[in-house]
């Protein structure tokens, strides 16, 4: 609005005076505030230009921009009534200033058409502003989501980690103690039988050293090379070794396979043969049993394991292991229930694995048996 009092005027026009300057600078100052009180700000700036109109023969401005950036502010930070209030008296403005100057309706079209270009983009800005808050708002509950799912991913990792170092640990753990237990009478009374017992507590102990190893190399992965090779987990090929291992600490282990056996996957293998494992712990360190019977039925529509012995019978039921294997079992889709066995008589562990329905798919060939069995084990 001072451009007129720098550079200089024709000479048929009228100087530019003090007063006119003062008022000119009436209609820019309040729009330093203009963000905390925008309407008080628009009055003072067309007070301020109604002021130079009427009292001052002043150079005047195609456009009224301070009266613009007012009204601006007033569409962006105004509630409805006061911009409506606002609209209208910035068209009655307009029609007087256009009335008492050139009388032109060009110029009236022009002049409505600029505030009215003020007044969207102010709502513009409103409407952007509430954009980005929402693009804000979505990208902070994805990154907490996205964190929620991360901490349940590694509690989820810390309790299979935990599962498998309890399953290995306990297993071999509870074979040491009963052989090192049973170490010292055979020494006494049947030398042979002794070394053997050593040879047991060796051989186990290496077998829960090479578990761990992979386990801790699992762990590591990322700190050694990408070439690294890594041990298959254990299936149910590994369970007559299993049995073998559990039967030289003292009680009889029978297992039988029924059914048409169906490879069921490396997930549910390594599960079955983890439960197997604690199944037998449990037995070896609280059940005191001396027969303990395995059996495994590969069902058309689920895998049945069922671990029972003649031994104390059920105890609280709270155990880790316990928990481990309706945890291992429930990650499958399946279910476990412990209790007593047969006639009330020692414990008994059943599990159920539903198949899917690719390994529910009938493949029988020609010439197969409908029920295959394998017996291992000391027979009763």
């Amino acid at each position: 609005m001072t451009m007129p009092f720098v550079v200089p005027r024709a000479p048929e026009l009228p100087d530019a005076t003090w007063t006119a300057y003062g008022l000119t600078s009436l209609m820019v100052l309040p729009l330093v505030v203009r963000s905390r009180a925008p309407v008080a700000v628009f009055l003072a700036v067309l007070t301020a230009g109604a002021l130079y109109v009427f009292t001052v023969d002043g150079p005047g401005q195609p456009l009224p921009y301070t009266g613009l950036v007012a009204f601006y502010t007033v569409a962006e930070l105004s509630s409805p009534p006061k911009r409506l209030g606002s609209a209208l008296l910035t068209a009655v403005a307009v029609l007087f200033s256009v009335g008492l100057g050139s009388d032109e309706l060009r110029e009236l079209f022009f002049s409505l058409f600029a505030f009215a270009a003020a007044y969207a983009f102010g709502r513009f800005t409103v409407t952007r502003r509430a954009c980005l808050r929402a693009v804000e708002d979505r990208a902070r509950q994805l990154e907490l989501t996205n964190r929620i799912e991360a901490e349940q991913a590694a509690a989820r990792e810390r309790a299979r980690i935990a599962r498998e170092m309890h399953d290995i640990l306990s297993h071999a753990v509870s074979l040491m103690i009963v052989q090192a237990e049973a170490g010292p009478v055979a020494v006494r009374t049947a030398p042979e039988r002794a070394e053997a017992a050593f040879d047991a507590i060796s051989e186990t102990g290496r077998d829960a050293m090479v578990q761990l190893r992979r386990i801790l190399g699992v762990l590591r992965e990322n700190e050694g090379p990408p070439e690294a090779p890594r041990e298959p987990q254990p299936a149910l090929a590994g369970l007559p070794g299993l049995v073998e291992r559990v039967r030289g600490s003292g009680p009889a282990v029978s297992y039988e396979v029924t059914g048409h056996p169906r490879p069921p996957g490396p997930a549910v293998e390594t599960t079955v043969y983890r439960i197997v494992q604690e199944a037998l712990t449990n037995v070896v360190r609280h059940a005191d049993a001396t027969t303990v019977r395995i059996l495994l039925d590969h069902g058309p529509e689920a895998l049945t394991l069922t671990v029972t012995d003649d031994g104390r019978g059920p105890g609280g039921g709270a155990g880790l292991g316990l928990v481990g294997i309706r945890e291992r079992a429930a990650a499958h889709g399946g279910t476990a229930r412990t209790g007593a066995g047969p006639n009330g008589r020692g414990f008994r562990v059943r599990v159920t694995i539903p198949r899917t329905r690719h390994e529910r798919e009938p493949r029988q060939e020609p010439g197969t048996k409908t029920v295959t069995e394998q017996r291992t084990g000391a027979e009763s």
